[in-house]
């Protein structure tokens, strides 16, 4: 297919083969639902920017936002002559690469921690490293029951789950919040990230939040709490989830695809609230910019009660320098997350189970990009 769009715009294009070489790569992107190919798209690329961005970029991260970059780097390098490869090895070991200089950008779903600021100091010259929330969406619990296609959980129930006090699937606890389900005496296989995960971090804040008495624990990027198994990315709790009876795992709503079934939270609003773009959009709308100056890393309320509102959701970072950004790949970067932070880049979110960020919060990371230096 990537050819065969290549070959239609070999006249427009031919001297782009190194972003040629790109879109090859980057075929996965297909599996994220992002249409391929028409005028939608032409005009989309029309409207990217290069300015001199040109060579190759290499960034690591949130494997949340994977799919969300994919899309954007199949429309970016049918347009620019940039090869960028995101490795997606989880939100640590981004912020990692990241303040040890070995990537320019990463990403990750929880914002940089003081020490992490301070390390960056180290490689951005003169500058620091910066948050800028790109991507949104939910935390979907996904779940693998036999014979319940339907299933409500409150927090409280969540974290027992998740922390070994409930075992079976027709605990009481659950058969209260489902009267109408078939619930099994089939034991509960609870899966979480084996990796450093923001994915992790934001699944325990709401935890922690809503659950405290029956979620015990800190928190944070690295799992805590008693019993499960793991799977390392959210790609691979998902799998673990679709191929084994009586499992649950958390991951992002892109990731819930091919029969995964996902819960309903109840929040204590009028009605459960279903795992969807639209409704977790809803939540993020409440978010408070609480970083300084560039910075603009938000406060999330995960309590959120509001009708229609996905309380246990996420926002993705692209972890960049204020000032002193390296030369060989400034122009790159920029370039690309404007592309990102563009309407049309917005767009592409909601076309693959993302949730475009609010338009005051997307309109400071744009003047934010254009300022990079």
């Amino acid at each position: 297919m990537k050819l065969q769009r290549m070959n239609r715009r070999a006249l427009a294009l031919g001297a782009l083969a190194v972003s040629g070489a790109l879109a090859l790569t980057a075929c996965g992107s297909d599996e994220t639902g992002n249409p391929s190919g028409g005028s939608s798209n032409a005009a989309a690329q029309s409207n990217i920017k290069c300015d001199d961005a040109s060579g190759q970029v290499l960034a690591d991260g949130s494997s949340a936002q994977k799919n969300a970059v994919d899309a954007w780097v199949k429309q970016f390098s049918a347009a620019c002559q940039v090869e960028i490869n995101y490795k997606a090895g989880g939100s640590g070991a981004g912020v990692t690469a990241f303040t040890q200089g070995q990537v320019p950008w990463a990403g990750s779903d929880s914002a940089l921690k003081p020490d992490e600021v301070a390390a960056s100091k180290k490689i951005c010259s003169g500058g620091q490293g910066i948050n800028l929330p790109m991507v949104g969406g939910p935390i979907a619990v996904g779940y693998n029951v036999p014979g319940v296609d339907k299933l409500v959980l409150d927090s409280a129930t969540i974290a027992k789950i998740f922390d070994s006090k409930i075992t079976k699937w027709n605990d009481p606890a659950i058969a209260k919040l489902n009267p109408d389900a078939k619930l099994p005496n089939l034991k509960i296989q609870a899966f979480h990230r084996s990796d450093e995960s923001g994915t992790t971090d934001n699944f325990t804040k709401y935890l922690i939040a809503t659950a405290k008495k029956d979620f015990p624990y800190e928190g944070g990027k690295a799992w805590q709490a008693k019993g499960g198994q793991s799977a390392p990315q959210s790609s691979g709790v998902a799998a673990q989830v679709k191929q084994t009876a009586g499992a649950i795992g958390y991951f992002e709503l892109s990731y819930a695809k091919d029969g995964i079934k996902t819960a309903a939270i109840d929040t204590g609003a009028a009605e459960p609230v279903e795992a969807t773009v639209d409704n977790a959009t809803k939540a993020i709308a409440e978010a408070k910019v609480v970083g300084t100056g560039k910075d603009l890393a938000l406060k999330l309320n995960y309590a959120t009660k509001a009708d229609g509102a996905y309380p246990m959701v996420l926002v993705t970072y692209e972890i960049v320098c204020d000032k002193g950004n390296k030369a060989e790949t400034l122009p790159a970067v920029k370039a690309f997350l404007r592309y990102a932070a563009s309407e049309d880049g917005q767009k592409i979110l909601a076309e693959n189970d993302y949730a475009p960020m609010p338009e005051e919060i997307i309109t400071k990371v744009r003047t934010t990009v254009e300022s990079l230096s």
